[in-house]
């Protein structure tokens, strides 16, 4: 049997000597690579994983933040795309979620330009209530979309990043990525590696905590293996083994709000140039997702166990996807909601063993960078303060609060009454958070944001009008603004964005020109 030194007290100030994650996948192996990059190079890093443990592999879909990451690693954005035969992102397209037949964007990039004192969406607001009054066109406000350059280029399939000066309407967009995750793990660990984290291959079947403090002290492995550490990091997944099992976190389940409960998951053949964007359709008992990579296209359906069952499901995501299936559905259970703590004694969750929220609007894999962001910032070099696993604890906490507002608007807020499913989110009750911000819309467009929301007021505005939530008026302060005046200049922005999407180039032909990966997935090995 091979001993590892033994960890730290909780509280004592000697310096950090050892770390080790539990759990490798995506959000092992961020936070492996991360804690690489910036810890001192006294600290032994080492993870933990088994090859007899399956990766979940299905948050393929990734939001604007996870360039920060990127950046903070020194990944290339090009590099990563070709290693992890990714695609580029501008927004998901929502297809049947306010009623059947209807279907609308939720852009990263901004709408219009705000000016010094008014939203943009207010200047539309009020061309729109011009239009009705016959003060302006019948057609001079449009759809908000086309004042937004992602929505107008992924409609055409195109895109570029964003470029030029903050005028500029080439400068309004952002974008993410489709990723294979699992080929971007392995991009992580081969970068943490290089910086000398250990991959240790094993299961941990047993833990050990200190008799006095309480802190684990060390994991025990199948083969009899003993590691111990002074930071113990759970990205077991699901199963939340260290925090969880060991420690007891309370799970503070939201199925009352999120009543999804499984989700089936199968690749296809790629059919076609890959758009750039996700696919989110609603269905009888869920929705099902679309995500294109170079080489396949992901598709899965994210369902409640209470409304549909896993036949139908299974059947319904396969007559939906998009080419042929390269391998059987697979299965997937979960519950919506998140461990009390986060960060417990000396162990800190990442990614799944945390918490979880359906991947409707692909944060799973952010949640687990702000996990791993956190940690660094909050770093404990000479030991553990309550203090600051507290505020540790109340900032994560806060993240998956909002996140869950924000996905519960999508159900919430729709006007479907074709299943049982349908009805049930449409009349459930909502956290009074959401109803507030809710509230303020409909009254006078108002949306004020947390300052450290995700999801910008330009996300809030496009989700809540998609879902059919329509201010009944507009910032009273806007009626200073000359009528003629605002009709002359928004035509004139919606047409410059229609121009500069239009000369955008496609989007297979930007991949082909900057990243595309080799045309067999073995040469990545």
């Amino acid at each position: 049997m091979r001993t590892e030194p033994s960890g730290t007290a909780q509280g004592d100030a000697s310096p950090m000597k050892n770390v080790v994650i539990v759990g490798g996948g995506t959000s092992g192996w961020m936070a492996a690579a991360a804690l690489a990059r910036i810890v001192p190079p006294t600290v032994s890093i080492t993870l933990v994983e088994s090859d007899d443990i399956g990766v979940i592999g299905v948050g393929e879909a990734t939001i604007p933040t996870l360039m920060e990451f990127n950046d903070f690693l020194g990944l290339k954005e090009n590099d990563v795309l070709r290693e992890c035969r990714g695609t580029l992102k501008l927004g998901i397209e929502f297809v049947d979620w306010l009623r059947k037949g209807d279907s609308y964007f939720h852009p990263f990039g901004f709408y219009g330009r705000d000016t010094p004192e008014f939203a943009f969406h207010q200047l539309w607001l009020r061309l729109r209530h011009l239009s009705a009054t016959g003060e302006a066109p019948a057609d001079a406000a449009g759809d908000i979309g086309d004042y937004n350059l992602c929505t107008v280029a992924a409609r055409l399939g195109r895109f570029s990043p964003p470029q030029g000066s903050d005028d500029a309407i080439l400068s309004t967009t952002r974008h993410a990525y489709h990723i294979d995750s699992t080929l971007y793990a392995r991009m992580l660990r081969r970068y943490a590696e290089a910086k000398g984290v250990r991959r240790t291959e094993g299961m941990v079947v047993g833990t050990q905590r200190n008799p006095t403090t309480g802190n684990i002290q060390s994991v025990t492995l199948r083969n009899g293996t003993i590691l111990a550490a002074d930071l113990f990091i759970d990205c077991s997944g699901f199963r939340s083994l260290l925090l969880g099992d060991t420690l007891g976190s309370e799970f503070v389940d939201w199925s009352h709000y999120l009543p999804c409960d499984r989700a089936l998951a199968v690749p296809t053949a790629p059919n076609g140039a890959p758009p750039p964007f996700t696919r989110a359709m609603a269905d009888r008992g869920g929705w099902r997702w679309r995500i294109p990579l170079q080489h396949r296209t992901g598709n899965g359906y994210v369902y409640s166990s209470a409304f549909i069952d896993q036949d139908e499901a299974e059947r319904k995501l396969i007559e939906g996807a998009d080419g042929e299936p390269l391998a059987d559905c697979r299965p997937l259970r979960f519950r919506t909601g998140h461990r009390r703590r986060f960060w417990q004694k000396n162990c800190v969750a990442i990614g799944l063993s945390g918490g979880f929220i359906e991947p409707l609007e692909s944060t799973s894999i952010h949640l687990a960078q702000m996990g791993v962001q956190r940690l660094v910032n909050l770093w404990p070099g000479r030991g553990f303060n309550e203090a600051e696993t507290a505020y540790y604890n109340r900032l994560m906490t806060a993240d998956y609060e909002r996140i869950r507002d924000f996905i519960v608007l999508h159900y919430s807020a729709t006007e479907r009454d074709d299943s049982e499913f349908w009805r049930h989110v449409g009349s459930m009750a909502i956290p009074d958070t959401l109803a507030a911000k809710l509230d303020m819309f409909r009254f006078s467009g108002r949306i004020i944001p947390s300052p450290d929301d995700l999801f910008t007021a330009h996300s809030w505005l496009a989700v809540m009008l998609g879902q059919g939530v329509v201010p009944q008026s507009y910032d009273a302060l806007l009626d200073r603004v000359p009528a003629n005046a605002l009709i002359h200049n928004m035509r004139l922005l919606k047409d410059g964005v229609a121009k500069t999407a239009a000369a955008l180039p496609g989007h297979q032909d930007y991949i082909d020109r900057n990243c595309r990966a080799p045309a067999e997935p073995e040469q990545l090995v």
